[in-house]
């Protein structure tokens, strides 16, 4: 005899799939092949450190190993390009941040790729400070005596970033507007190539992450005076932040995320999202990204897509406010 199944049971049936976690929902996108991370500045800086410490832990736990490839130039917009306009099928990842997402586009940079449309988000990965430094030949040996030379030389000091439109040029602008500080910009391929030159003495000073300026710092090849963010922080706590030192309106952090091109999967971005919650949460690779300045975090990608665009108004209106500009 064939029992007719009840309706409710049959509703209950279709709905299961709705009702597993994220993470199991997630679980049903694995990578078919190695999956390539782009990294759209040189070697050395923290988008690159962040990345490089992320992809070693995900070839661990997703089932593929993860690729890293630095594509430069254009102040991230090679390498941006190259992730937009790869296939959308779930293999290929970008270290996104926040000079590509949220101030190339008020500046007239990024004009070939819309990224807000072009590419979508998985994942937040880390924020950081960014740490003002000099080269030791420089007679001043805290933020307040810079700020009294640089205010007494403007225009005689350069300023080295990771290419022009950057979180580091953005907030090096940012930093002299509140300052009332003038000095010369001179931008890079990425923080590495800068780093070189500040050290040798080419360039005098730089707001740069801790991931590559840390190391000079404590072989003492660079002199640290004061860093970005709301409190101090915890590699190097003996220095004061902007607002400590009576700027608080140039008060920063940069951050990194990862993104895939518009139009893959949800399963694979799902899947790509919760191997970044998983990668952050590992104890030993959070305490490699702490070593290199980096506060490792993750988010859903609802939660990254709103914090974008929280931080794309905020600059917006700071470089509108600012009149800050870009030439070149």
């Amino acid at each position: 005899m064939r029992i007719a199944r009840p309706r409710l049971a049959r509703r209950a049936l279709l709905a299961a799939p709705l009702l597993l976690p994220a993470a199991a929902r997630a679980q049903a996108w694995q990578p078919s092949r190695p999956l390539r991370l782009i990294v759209p500045f040189a070697p050395g800086g923290s988008t690159d450190v962040g990345g490089r410490i992320l992809a070693e832990r995900m070839s661990e736990t997703i089932g593929q190993s993860v690729v890293v490839e630095n594509r430069t130039g254009a102040g991230g917009a090679v390498g941006i390009e190259a992730a937009a306009r790869s296939a959308p099928d779930g293999h290929t990842l970008l270290v996104a941040t926040n000079g590509a997402f949220t101030l190339a586009p008020h500046l007239g940079l990024m004009r070939a790729v819309d990224v807000r449309r072009e590419l979508v988000m998985a994942s937040k990965l880390f924020t950081t400070d960014v740490i003002l430094v000099v080269n030791p030949a420089l007679p001043v040996g805290s933020i307040a005596e810079f700020l009294a030379y640089a205010r007494a030389r403007p225009g005689q000091l350069s300023f080295g970033t990771s290419g022009v439109g950057t979180g580091t040029h953005i907030f090096t602008e940012l930093f002299m507007a509140e300052a009332g500080i003038r000095m010369v910009h001179v931008p890079y391929r990425g923080s590495g190539q800068a780093m070189a030159d500040i050290v040798s003495g080419t360039i005098q000073v730089m707001l740069d992450q801790p991931a590559s300026a840390l190391p000079q710092v404590r072989q003492g090849r660079l002199r640290a005076l004061a860093t970005s963010g709301p409190r101090r922080i915890a590699v190097l706590p003996d220095l004061p932040t902007f607002a400590e030192a009576g700027l608080p309106g140039a008060t920063a952090q940069s951050w990194g995320g990862i993104a895939l091109p518009a139009g893959s999967p949800p399963a694979a971005v799902a899947r790509i999202s919760e191997a970044v919650r998983e990668a952050v949460s590992h104890r030993p690779t959070a305490e490699r990204m702490a070593a290199a300045g980096l506060d490792a975090v993750a988010s859903t990608p609802a939660e990254m897509e709103a914090f974008v665009a929280a931080e794309f108004e905020r600059w917006g209106r700071v470089i509108r406010e600012r009149n800050i500009r870009v030439e070149g």
